[in-house]
């Protein structure tokens, strides 16, 4: 599958993307999980998904702990038939 980086959706920019799988996948820092972090992404969240697109999130820790498990979690949601 074809992952873009930083790609620009809206108002919003997606860590990665998967156009053929309308996924945007978000690594996550500290900084989102502050009050303010944590509001913002939800309203980003909730724009992102009424452009119809699904979004994975993982922590800069996951991506750096559980490498080989986050890839599998992106794989097994790809391997699901499209909606």
């Amino acid at each position: 599958m074809k992952f873009t980086r930083q790609k620009p959706l809206g108002n919003y920019v997606a860590d990665f993307y998967c156009a053929s799988h309308r996924l945007a996948v978000e690594v996550d820092g500290d900084s989102h999980f502050t009050a303010a972090g944590i509001r913002h992404d939800t309203v980003r969240d909730a724009a992102l998904r009424a452009m119809g697109l699904n979004i994975l999130r993982f922590t800069n820790e996951d991506v750096m702990q559980r490498f080989e498990a986050v890839c599998l979690e992106i794989a097994a949601l790809l391997e699901k038939p499209k909606t």
